[in-house]
C-alpha cells in the first residue's frame, strides 16, 4: 500500500494502522540514501536486530560515529546481534551453508560499535534467538528485511513500514524487538576478546 493508495482509503474513512512505504526486492537494493536519511532524521529512537548486519557498516563507515551523535541529541540507540557463541548462530550458519563464518561475521561486525558503549543513550546486546526477520526502526519508520531459509538475509525482501496508529503490523513487529531485546544480554568486548577494529 502507498502513500496514495492510503490517502484514497482515508478520504473513504478507512485507516489502515501501518502504512505500506515500499518493497524492496532485496536488501541490498535499498538505496544508501533511505539508511542514511532515516539515521539522521531519527528524533526519538533507533532499535537495531539482527545477526551480523555486516552491511550496516559497510555501507556507511561512519555509522557508530552518526548513532553517537543522534544519541547526544537524545536518540535512544539500541543495537542487538547474534551472540556469536550462542546456540542460533550456528544452526543459521548451518542453514545457510557457511558454517562458522557466521559466527566470524558477528564478531567482525561488532568491532565497529566498540566506541558506543561508552556513549550515553547507546546500548549494544547480544541475542540467541531464532529471527525470523531482521529489524531496523527510526522512530515511525521500520525496515523489516524477512528471513528465507537457507539464504543470507541480504538476498531476502525488504519492506518499508510507516506507523500510523498503534495496533498492526509496525507494533507487532515492535513488540518483537522488544520480547528478544528483554532476554538479550549486554555486550562486553574485553570478556569476548574483541579488541581491533572490523575496518579493513
Amino acid at each position: 500500500m502507498n502513500e496514495r493508495l492510503h490517502s484514497v482509503l482515508a478520504r473513504r474513512g478507512i485507516r489502515p494502522e501501518t502504512l505500506l512505504i515500499g518493497v524492496h526486492q532485496n536488501r541490498a537494493s535499498v538505496p544508501r540514501d533511505t539508511w542514511l536519511t532515516l539515521l539522521r532524521e531519527a528524533r526519538q529512537q533507533i532499535d537495531v536486530l539482527v545477526f551480523s548486519g555486516t552491511f550496516f557498516a559497510q555501507s556507511n563507515p561512519h555509522v557508530a560515529k552518526m548513532l553517537a551523535e543522534r544519541a547526544s541529541d537524545g536518540v535512544r540507540v539500541r543495537l542487538c546481534f547474534g551472540d556469536p557463541s550462542g546456540h542460533t548462530a550456528a544452526v543459521r550458519g548451518r542453514e545457510e551453508g557457511i558454517g562458522d563464518t557466521l559466527a566470524a561475521k558477528i564478531r567482525a561486525s561488532l568491532t565497529y560499535y566498540r566506541s558506543l558503549l561508552t556513549e550515553e543513550g547507546c546500548e549494544v546486546r547480544l541475542h540467541d534467538t531464532t529471527l525470523y526477520n531482521s529489524l531496523f526502526r527510526y522512530d515511525d519508520n521500520l525496515l523489516v528485511n524477512p528471513h528465507i531459509y537457507g539464504q543470507p538475509a541480504s538476498a531476502n525482501p525488504l519492506l518499508h513500514l510507516k506507523r500510523v496508529d498503534a495496533t498492526g503490523w509496525f507494533d507487532n513487529y515492535v513488540q518483537s524487538f522488544e520480547a528478544v531485546w528483554a532476554r538479550a544480554r549486554p555486550w562486553m568486548p574485553d570478556q569476548e576478546g574483541i579488541t581491533t577494529h572490523g575496518q579493513d
